[in-house]
């Protein structure tokens, strides 16, 4: 008899959803900054064997269940082996000097005041030209960590200013996968979207850049500038440092801005900072091999790769800032992704996601709150699915024909899951995003959250511009008739 699972009811669908809140919120209760170490990914799990158990008594099979599950895994493959290389990367580069050295010409040209302001335009920039929020992060998001840690400046505000540049630039930016697949699942052109975005997205940086100013001039003063020629002394006797050593870097940017896909494109980074390493900074590499001769240094890049670099100072903070990464600090991240990714899986191929969607769809009434339902739904496919992609495929999916009945332009939607979806994802402490920021960053979504500013305001400013009724684009006729074609071109998304 084939298998013919009965519809789950709006409670069913919802209970795996307020058990998951339920534990999240005890786990962070009871163990803090810990709870992403083994306490969220135990959350997830449990959530998952009730969705498991709810599947069952609605009559699926344990055998579809598992594959709906291996599926929903291998979605974050891909991400899964970017955060393994970026962990690697960040390894090779630190003992590469390319992070010191990022970090004492850092010490140079910022000051306390401008640092917040000037860590998000700086990620801006860069992101823009690269189109990835995640190597932007992992680089000079890494070293803006470190220079903050220079000055005394304050770490959850640092990473909320670098997170802000770097998903602006992200989103303004041609290269980036998410940016490429928010107007394909909605059927709009790529630079539509991106100048669409813009009346979003611009406002957002302005007020993001101007509020960081502001904390900045108020608590800037505080920053001990005067530790700065210490640290940047005691930088100087570790590492080489000279803007050559930057090299690797430029390698990276220009990987990315033509186009090459990150995955590789970071792994050729991490193993010229390997050889960067061997070459530039031999003294350093010996201090941390075991015996002498080139097959101990060899073995220290190697194991830099793999388990990360270890600095030792007097200075008890510059060695904790400076040691670090490998493919092994990340495989608490990828933990908790394969346990993210397991529930949302669970809850997607079970119908429960879906019966929970359609519910929605069904209380939309006006346009305000059509957009302003899409950017909520995103974000809470964010939460629910942990993954940033399935945020805007899902919505998309289910939206795309409502906002067609209504005469609405592809381009609302596709600005609408972008601000609910991919900008949202690093608030989110058990998302793909949330724990690759927190691995790389080292601070945690529930701590730079209150100060990502950009990521908060942009979401906030698409309802609003839907409330009054601000360029929100319609369709006439032609356009409707385009928009059929459009759709019959994607429908292979």
């Amino acid at each position: 008899m084939p298998e013919t699972p009965k519809t789950p009811s709006y409670w069913q669908a919802l209970l795996p959803l307020i058990a998951l809140m339920a534990m999240l919120a005890s786990s962070v209760w009871l163990f803090g900054d810990d709870s992403s170490y083994g306490p969220n990914q135990i959350a997830l799990l449990i959530a998952a064997g009730i969705a498991i158990l709810i599947a069952f008594a609605n009559g699926y099979r344990w055998k579809t269940i598992e594959k709906g599950i291996v599926r929903g895994i291998s979605v974050a493959l891909g991400a899964i082996l970017i955060i393994l290389t970026v962990g690697a990367l960040i390894g090779t580069w630190l003992l590469a000097g390319i992070v010191p050295t990022l970090i004492y010409f850092g010490l140079e040209l910022l000051s306390p005041q401008w640092f917040y302001a000037a860590s998000c335009l700086i990620c801006a920039i860069v992101a823009l030209s690269i189109g990835s929020s995640w190597t932007t992060a992992a680089t000079i998001g890494v070293a803006l960590i470190g220079v903050a840690a220079g000055m005394d400046m304050s770490p959850a505000i640092t990473a909320g200013a670098v997170l802000s540049g770097a998903y602006f630039g992200d989103k303004m930016s041609p290269l980036s996968d998410t940016t490429n697949l928010a107007p394909a699942v909605s059927g709009t052109e790529l630079f539509a979207h991106i100048r669409y975005m813009t009346l979003v997205a611009v406002p957002a940086l302005v007020i993001a850049v101007l509020l960081y100013t502001v904390i900045g001039l108020r608590t800037g003063e505080g920053g001990d500038a005067s530790s700065l020629l210490a640290m940047q002394s005691q930088l100087q006797d570790l590492f080489t440092i000279n803007l050559f050593m930057l090299f690797p870097l430029l390698v990276l940017f220009v990987m990315a801005m033509a186009k090459m896909p990150a995955l590789p494109s970071i792994f050729v980074g991490a193993l010229l900072g390997a050889v960067w390493a061997l070459i530039f900074q031999p003294e350093r590499v010996a201090a941390m091999a075991s015996s002498e001769g080139w097959q101990a240094n060899l073995e220290v890049a190697w194991l830099a790769l793999s388990s990360g670099t270890e600095v030792a100072s007097e200075d008890e903070g510059l060695s904790s800032l400076l040691s670090g990464g490998g493919m092994e600090s990340m495989l608490n991240t990828v933990w908790l992704v394969i346990c993210a990714m397991t529930f949302g899986a669970v809850m997607e191929y079970t119908g429960l996601l879906g019966k929970l969607l359609r519910g929605i769809v069904r209380m939309v009434k006006s346009t305000a709150s059509l957009v302003a339902t899409t950017i909520l739904t995103a974000f809470g496919t964010n939460v629910l699915t942990a993954d940033q992609y399935m945020a805007i495929v899902l919505p998309g999916r289910m939206f795309r024909a409502e906002f067609r009945n209504r005469g609405l332009d592809p381009r609302v939607l596709s600005r609408s899951l972008e601000g609910g979806g991919t900008i949202t994802s690093p608030l989110v402490p058990w998302n793909t995003c949330g724990v690759f920021m927190f691995g790389v960053l080292g601070v945690s979504p529930l701590a730079y959250a209150p100060f990502a500013f950009f990521l908060l305001l942009v979401p906030v400013i698409g309802i609003l511009y839907a409330a009054f009724d601000f360029r929100i684009l319609r369709l006439d006729e032609a356009d409707m008739d385009d928009e059929d074609d459009l759709l019959a071109d994607r429908q292979t998304i």
